[in-house]
């Protein structure tokens, strides 16, 4: 993901969960449609946590990159 594509970088490190949902649900509402949010995150749980979030929200998990800590997820706002 180029960083000229995204709208919103979050640094959630060190958060254990729900902190790091909460930051992206507060980011969402702050950036337009289509628009890329990218937060960065410490805690192994958001990979699962993430992928439900967007799931039940409608917004898209455009891309995950979980090789190594920091975690980085990209999602798109859809509505």
């Amino acid at each position: 993901m180029d960083n000229q594509q995204v709208k919103l970088s979050l640094d959630a490190k060190g958060l254990q969960c729900p902190l790091p949902i909460i930051r992206v649900k507060k980011g969402m509402s702050t950036i337009g449609v289509d628009d890329i949010l990218e937060v960065w995150t410490t805690d192994p749980g958001s990979l699962s946590d993430f992928r439900a979030w967007a799931r039940s929200t409608g917004h898209e998990l455009v891309r995950v990159d979980d090789a190594e800590s920091p975690f980085r997820f990209w999602f798109r706002r859809t509505h």
